[in-house]
């Protein structure tokens, strides 16, 4: 306690409110700093508060991780929780919520004392300050990403002393290409001096080479769609030293980068997508293969995770209310992504799109079915009863079975013995009007592994993949799609990898109509990102930075009609239980400067619309 009380009064002064204060760091306590960084367990310590300072993605409510019910992938029950009024439109540069601007700025102070220091503790040898030096230096450009991609370009305050005076009054943002070239660079720094594998159980999660070179394939992805490559949105907008903030115009070459930047992390060779080899059944194998990205504990596909040593943040609130002893039920998939899972024998999606009442259009070549029920049918794999299933959810593909729970399936195990789950007024997990219950008709069970007794306070832990082989694969296959020397074969080879662990067909094959047309391919991308990497984090920023959150994320929120007394009328679809539209404006492309921000900052450039 003693150890850790000499660190806190080393950060006390980073934490001061104002500007001058977060981003002019004075240390004033010398010897303090020496004692820290003369010895070894104190040194790495403060190591360790650098990273506490990373996002946590994981935490689904709340934290940074809150972008998936405030995506088009997810509708949650909870209608008095922050994230409403950015789903609503009804926010702006007062609104404290998810506003990590401070926060990430004091991360990145700590992180620079940390560079500034490190080589003073000789009970560290020469090559680990080295590493550990480039683990820092990562973390602190994954702050200014983590700004970036929220906030657009940012202030860069970069390699200056912790002791530079700044002004506020002189703080203004730095241009989109300055955050670009720095972020890549410290990147690339960092990638130089980082192990590929960080040896040992207890630097599990700790930055690696390959980890850094996924953020960088992630970062110059982002860079290279519409967003951030000459948006039309943005054309004119300068700061206060007259250059301007965002590229006035289309630059093809960072599709190049982006395709260049995930093939860097595929010929690695050091991973792979996790396969199930113990399963006989076929279709059970590849469901088994996707859920154990999540449950098989740092399996070959992870490049960069977080060990979650306890399941309930996920569990709880993905288990049916009234049908398990505990259990909120308000972590749903929106009715879109469920539309949105393959068929998988076709392999092709059964939507197209949708009527203005709601009612999808269905591709009559994917074999979905849209209405009628099929008695005694056998969920392929809760395989212990059979139920009354609707036919919309019947032929679907590997992953919806392992991350979907429907109206009227069976609880994931039989712990406790069997319990049917039902979502209307007089069902099982029966819908009310509090939050606690299922207001789409679906559950999203994909963290909740069958293993594990919940009836028990048995939550289990799992792996939770920040990055992974499969993102990397559909960056580069986007990449090869969009770039002026399009490379249509390998975009096709790396979007089938992806597709052929869990069972589905070819693209080319599912659609012969894909070849030699990149809009198609655009599409069924955008489509297979969805489903892949469901509840990820990732289609918040997917949808923005392709620019379509204007069209993906506004108008009626549809659920089944969980309204209904029974359980065969609640199969209709409805606008009834979400009755607040959902709302997105282009000035909701970028959060604004926050009024805190700007009452500091006088002269920091406020983001289009705000």
């Amino acid at each position: 306690m003693r150890t850790t009380y000499k660190i806190f009064l080393v950060i006390l002064p980073l934490l001061l409110n104002g500007c001058d204060d977060y981003l002019n760091v004075e240390l004033k306590q010398q010897m303090t700093i020496e004692g820290v960084f003369s010895k070894r367990a104190t040194t790495e310590q403060y190591l360790a508060q650098v990273y506490g300072y990373l996002p946590n993605e994981y935490v689904t409510l709340g934290t940074e991780g809150s972008v998936v019910p405030r995506s088009d992938e997810a509708s949650f029950s909870w209608m008095a929780i922050e994230y409403i009024n950015f789903n609503n439109g009804s926010w702006g540069p007062t609104n404290t919520q998810y506003q990590n601007w401070r926060y990430c700025y004091q991360g990145i102070s700590q992180a620079t004392v940390f560079i500034d220091n490190v080589d003073q503790c000789l009970e560290i040898g020469e090559d680990m300050r080295t590493m550990l030096k480039a683990e820092a230096r990562f973390v602190r450009a994954y702050l200014y990403f983590t700004l970036f991609r929220k906030y657009g370009p940012v202030y860069i305050w970069g390699d200056k002393a912790a002791d530079r005076l700044i002004a506020a009054k002189d703080v203004d943002r730095h241009s989109l290409d300055e955050n670009l070239d720095f972020i890549f660079t410290e990147y690339d720094r960092a990638i130089a001096d980082l192990p590929r594998l960080q040896e040992g159980e207890s630097r599990r999660g700790r930055i690696t080479k390959g980890a850094a070179m996924a953020a960088k394939s992630r970062l110059a992805l982002y860079a290279a769609r519409p967003l951030l490559n000459g948006s039309k949105l943005y054309l004119g907008l300068k700061n206060k030293e007259g250059n301007f903030l965002f590229p006035q115009a289309y630059d093809a070459s960072k599709w190049d980068e982006a395709a260049k930047a995930a093939k860097d992390v595929i010929d690695m060779g050091q991973y792979s997508l996790y396969k199930n080899t113990s399963e006989p059944d076929k279709f059970r194998r590849d469901i088994k293969s996707y859920m154990g990205v999540i449950f098989e504990k740092w399996n070959s596909e992870i490049i960069w995770g977080s060990y979650q040593d306890n399941g309930s943040e996920h569990n709880i609130r993905t288990a049916p209310p009234r049908v398990v002893r505990v259990g909120y039920g308000g972590f749903a998939p929106s009715i879109k992504l469920v539309d949105t899972y393959p068929m998988s024998i076709s392999g092709r999606f059964p939507i197209t799109g949708y009527k203005d009442n709601g009612q999808p259009i269905v591709d009559p070549q994917s074999g979905y079915v849209q209405d009628g029920f099929t008695k005694s049918w056998t969920h392929p794999l809760d395989n212990f009863a059979t139920i009354n299933a609707h036919n919309s959810i019947i032929g679907r593909d590997a992953r919806f079975y392992a991350s979907i729970l429907a109206n009227g399936m069976y609880w994931i195990n039989e712990f406790k013995g069997q319990k049917l789950v039902t979502f209307h007024k007089n069902g099982t997990s029966n819908y009310t009007e509090s939050g606690d219950c299922v207001k789409v008709g679906y559950l999203f069970r994909r963290m909740s592994d069958p293993a594990n007794n919940i009836e028990d306070d048995q939550w289990g832990s799992f792996c939770w993949p920040l990055y992974r082989l499969a993102e990397i694969y559909l960056n580069y296959a986007e990449a090869c799609n969009e770039k002026s020397a399009r490379d249509e074969s390998e975009a096709f080879k790396y979007l089938n990898l992806v597709r052929n662990r869990v069972g589905l067909n070819n693209i080319e094959d599912a659609y012969p109509e894909v070849v030699n047309n990149r809009d198609l391919l655009r599409e069924l991308i955008q489509k297979e990102r969805m489903v892949e990497l469901a509840f990820e984090n990732q289609r918040y920023y997917d949808i923005r930075t392709w620019m379509i959150a204007d069209k993906e994320f506004n108008g009626k929120r549809y659920s089944l009609n969980l309204l209904a007394e029974n359980y065969e009328d609640s199969w209709e679809r409805t606008d009834q239980v979400f009755k607040q539209n959902m709302v997105f404006l282009p000035k909701h492309y970028f959060f604004p400067i926050n009024q805190e921000q700007l009452n500091e900052m006088v002269n920091i450039t406020q983001n289009y619309g705000w």
